[in-house]
C-alpha cells in the first residue's frame, strides 16, 4: 500500500466522522435517535444515538477516495450499510430480536452467496485437517451473528465497544501478515480511524457526549468477523482460524458467560440486563473509566497470550484446547462472582422491604394512640 495515500484516505474518514457527528447530534432529537434513562440504562439526561452512524458515513468516504477495493470489499461494505440501516431503525424503533437475526443472517448470506467466502476450513488440529464442507455456510452465519451480537452486548459503559474494536484491530495486525492483507487491512484502517471522533466525544473529550447504538455496534462486528473470516481462510496470512478467537476473546467470553447464565435461569439468551462484565466490575465498587481499563487491559492480554501461543509453535490444537481452557475459566469465574453479587443485591432488597414494613407497621400503630390521647385530653374541656 501506499502510505502517503492511505493516510489521507483515513484522514478523510477521521473528518467525515467528526463533521457527521456534528450535524447528526443537533438533528438526533427530530429523527427520534435518543436513548433515554431508565432502570438498566442509568446514564445521565438524554444522550444522541448517532455514533455508530458517523462512524459508518466516515468508512463510506474514506473508501469512496481510497477507490481500490475488490468485489468481496464492496459487497461487505454494501451489506454493512444494510446492518447500519438496521442499527439505526432498531435504536428508533425497537425492534424485535427476531427481525434483527433475519436481516443480519440475509446480509451474511448475501456475501458468501456473490463472493464464496466463508469458513471452509478450522485448519489443522491434532494434526488433521478440519474442513466443513456443507456445514462452511451455515456455521458463518451463527459466527457472523454471534461476533455482531457480541459486540452490541459490549456497548455497556462509554467508550468500551470502540476501544475493544481497536484492540481486535491491532491484534489482527499483531497476527497476521500485513502485506498480504492490504485490502482487509484498509478496511480495517477506515474503521479504526473513523471510529476515533467517536470514542473522543463520548469519552467526553470532545463537545457534548453521544452513544454509539446499535447502528454502530452492529456494524463493526459485522466488519471485524468478515476481516477475521476473509484472513483466516487465506494461508499466506498466517493468521489460523484458532489465532482468530483470540483476537476477539474478550467479547466472545463474556457473551458466552451471559447466555450460558441468561439459559441456566429460564431466559432468553438475548434478554438484556445488567450481568455483563462492565456491570460486575462497577458491582464491586470499581468507577465506570476504572472499568474501562481495566476491560482494555484484559483484552490486550487475551490478544498477547494467543500471540505468545502462536509464536511459540505449538499446535494449533493446544492452542484451541488452551482457548477452550480459558473459556472455561472466564465463565465460570464470571458467573460465580454475579451470582455472589446477586444474592449480596437480593439480601439488601429483603432488608430494605423489612425497615418498610417496620416502619408502616409503626405508623399505624402510633397513629390512633396519638388520636385516642388527644380525644382523652380535648372531651373533659368540652364538657366543662
Amino acid at each position: 500500500m501506499q502510505e502517503p495515500r492511505v493516510i489521507f484516505d483515513c484522514l478523510v474518514g477521521t473528518c467525515t466522522s467528526a463533521a457527521a457527528i456534528f450535524m447528526l447530534r443537533r438533528y438526533a432529537l427530530s429523527l427520534g435517535l435518543i436513548d433515554h434513562p431508565s432502570q438498566r440504562k442509568r446514564h445521565v439526561g438524554d444522550v444522541p444515538l448517532v455514533g455508530g452512524l458517523a462512524i459508518f458515513m466516515g468508512v463510506i468516504a474514506g473508501a469512496a477516495c481510497y477507490g481500490q477495493f475488490h468485489w468481496f470489499a464492496k459487497i461487505v461494505i454494501d451489506t454493512a450499510a444494510l446492518l447500519t440501516l438496521l442499527g439505526a431503525l432498531d435504536d428508533r424503533f425497537d425492534l424485535s430480536v427476531r427481525d434483527r437475526l433475519l436481516i443480519q443472517a440475509l446480509a451474511i448470506l448475501i456475501v458468501i452467496a456473490s463472493t464464496g467466502v466463508y469458513i471452509r476450513t478450522l485448519g489443522h488440529i491434532f494434526g488433521y485437517e478440519v474442513t466443513l464442507g456443507w456445514l462452511g455456510p451455515p456455521l458463518t452465519v451463527i459466527a457472523v451473528i454471534g461476533l455482531v451480537n457480541a459486540f452490541n452486548m459490549m456497548d455497556g459503559i462509554d467508550g468500551l465497544a470502540g476501544s475493544l474494536e481497536l484492540v481486535s484491530i491491532a491484534a489482527i495486525a499483531l497476527f497476521a501478515n500485513v502485506s498480504a492483507l492490504h485490502e482487509v487491512i484498509m478496511l480495517l484502517a477506515l474503521l479504526a480511524t473513523a471510529s476515533l471522533p467517536y470514542l473522543a466525544t463520548n469519552l467526553g473529550l470532545m463537545g457534548r457526549k453521544i452513544f454509539l447504538g446499535d447502528a454502530g455496534s452492529i456494524p463493526i462486528g459485522y466488519l471485524l468477523a468478515w476481516a477475521l473470516i476473509r484472513t483466516s481462510q487465506m494461508p499466506q496470512t498466517h493468521l489460523s482460524p484458532v489465532n482468530v478467537l483470540w483476537c476477539v476473546a474478550l467479547p466472545v467470553f463474556d457473551t458466552l458467560a451471559v447466555m450460558s447464565r441468561r439459559m441456566s435461569q429460564g431466559k432468553s439468551p438475548f434478554k438484556p440486563d445488567r450481568g455483563h462484565i462492565h456491570h460486575i466490575l462497577m458491582g464491586a465498587g470499581l468507577g465506570p473509566r476504572t472499568s474501562l481499563v481495566a476491560l482494555i487491559a484484559l483484552a490486550i492480554g487475551f490478544a498477547l497470550l494467543g500471540s505468545f501461543i502462536s509464536h511459540a509453535d505449538l499446535s494449533a490444537g493446544l492452542n484451541l484446547a488452551t482457548f477452550l481452557f480459558v473459556t472455561g475459566v472466564y465463565v465460570a469465574t464470571v458467573t460465580q462472582i454475579w451470582k455472589r453479587q446477586e444474592a449480596a443485591r437480593v439480601r439488601e432488597r429483603s432488608i430494605a422491604q423489612r425497615a418498610t414494613k417496620t416502619r408502616l407497621v409503626a405508623s399505624k400503630i402510633t397513629r390512633p394512640f396519638g388520636m385516642h390521647m388527644f380525644a382523652s385530653r380535648v372531651r373533659p374541656r368540652l364538657k366543662l
